[in-house]
C-alpha cells in the first residue's frame, strides 16, 4: 500500500485519473461490443421468429467470445496492390473517436473521466475521423466496391451531420453550456424530450445513418458492395471497424439520453442504472429499425436529409431562438 502511495506521489494524482479511466473505457468499448454482437443476434432471431444464439453457452453468451476468438485466429492477408499506409491505418484511426468520445460522456454525477466545458464538441470533433478512416480504407484497398462504399459514406456523413447538429444546438441553447454534464443537469425537473421532440427524432435518425446502419447502410449494403468500405480487411482489421459500429451505436445512444432524455437523473435508483437503461433502451430500437425497414436508395437518403431534416431542423432553432429571447 505504501508503495503503491509512492508511485501515485511520483507520476502524479492527475495522470494515474487518467490512466485509470483510460483502461476503464476500454475495458467499457470492448465488453459493450460483445453484449451488442450477441443482443443483435438475439433480437434478430426473435423478430424472424427464431431463437438466435444458443449452442454456445447458456442462451448463446459465449457465442461473442467465440467469435472474437475466430477472428484472432485468423491470418491477417493483405491484398497486392493496396496502398499499404493507408490499408493500415484506417482500421486504427477509426478507434480514435471511440475512445475520446466514453472520456467526456457522464454515466453518473461522480462518474466521468474528464468534464469538460466543451464537451459536446470534442465527440463532434473527433467523430469525422471515423468518415476520413472509412474514406481512407476504401481508396487505400484497391477494390472499386470499396472505393464506393467510401464515397457513399462521405455524402452520407456530410448530409446528416448538419440535421445531428442543429437538432443539438437547440438543446445547447436551453441549457446554455456545452458540458454534458451541465446538459443533464438542467433536465432535473423535465426532460428535454418534451420541449423539443422534433430535435429529438431528427437526432436520432440522423445518428442512425451517421453509424451506416439500416436502412441507411448504404456504405456497407452487402447486396450492391461485396462488405462496402471494408471489404478488403480480414481478421482484426476487420474487427476493430466492427468494434468502432457497434461502440458508435452506444455513444449516439447515449448522447440521446444525455441531451434528451436527462442522462443519469432518476428515481430512486442509482444515476448509472438509470443512464445504461435508457441507453440501451434506444440501442434496442437501432437494432429493431433493421429488422424492420428496408435499405433506402440512395438518392432517397440524400434527399431526406437536404428535402426534410434539414430545413425542419433550421425551423426547430429559429422557433426554439424565437421562444427564449422573449
Amino acid at each position: 500500500m505504501e508503495r503503491l502511495t509512492d508511485i501515485i506521489a511520483l507520476v502524479g494524482e492527475e495522470t494515474v485519473r487518467a490512466i485509470a479511466g483510460l483502461i476503464g473505457v476500454l475495458i467499457v468499448v470492448v465488453v459493450n461490443a460483445i453484449l451488442l454482437t450477441w443482443a443483435e443476434r438475439k433480437v434478430a432471431g426473435h423478430m424472424q421468429r427464431r431463437i438466435g444464439p444458443k449452442e454456445v453457452g447458456p442462451y448463446g453468451l459465449i457465442q461473442p467470445f467465440a467469435d472474437t476468438f475466430k477472428l484472432l485466429a485468423k491470418e491477417l492477408l493483405v491484398p497486392k496492390d493496396v496502398a499499404k499506409p493507408l490499408y493500415h491505418l484506417a482500421p486504427i484511426l477509426i478507434f480514435i473517436p471511440v475512445l475520446v468520445s466514453f472520456i467526456v460522456i457522464p454515466f453518473d454525477a461522480q462518474l466521468q473521466v474528464k468534464d469538460i466545458n466543451m464537451g459536446i464538441l470534442v465527440i463532434l470533433a473527433f467523430s469525422s475521423l471515423s468518415v476520413f478512416s472509412i474514406l481512407i480504407a476504401g481508396w487505400g484497398s484497391h477494390n472499386k466496391y470499396s472505393l464506393i462504399g467510401a464515397v457513399r459514406s462521405v455524402a452520407q456523413n456530410i448530409a446528416y451531420e448538419i440535421p445531428l447538429l442543429l437538432s443539438l444546438l437547440a438543446v445547447i441553447f436551453m441549457a446554455n453550456s456545452f458540458s454534458l454534464k451541465d446538459i443533464v443537469e438542467a433536465q432535473k425537473g423535465l426532460w428535454f424530450v418534451f420541449y423539443q421532440p422534433i430535435a429529438f427524432l431528427i437526432f436520432f435518425v440522423a445518428g442512425v445513418a451517421e453509424t451506416n446502419r439500416t436502412p441507411f447502410d448504404l456504405p456497407e449494403a452487402e447486396s450492391e458492395l461485396v462488405a462496402g468500405f471494408h471489404t478488403e480487411y480480414s481478421s482484426m482489421q476487420f474487427a476493430l471497424f466492427f468494434l468502432a459500429e457497434y461502440t458508435n451505436i452506444f455513444i449516439v445512444s447515449a448522447i440521446a439520453t444525455t441531451f434528451f432524455l436527462g442522462g443519469y437523473s432518476g428515481p430512486v435508483l442509482p444515476g448509472i442504472i438509470w443512464f445504461f437503461v435508457k441507453t440501451y433502451g434506444l440501442v434496442f430500437v437501432i437494432l429493431w429499425f433493421r429488422w424492420t425497414f428496408p435499405r433506402v436508395r440512395f438518392d432517397q437518403l440524400l434527399n431526406f436529409s437536404w428535402k426534410i431534416l434539414i430545413p425542419l431542423s433550421f425551423i426547430n432553432l429559429l422557433v426554439t431562438g424565437g421562444i427564449l429571447k422573449i
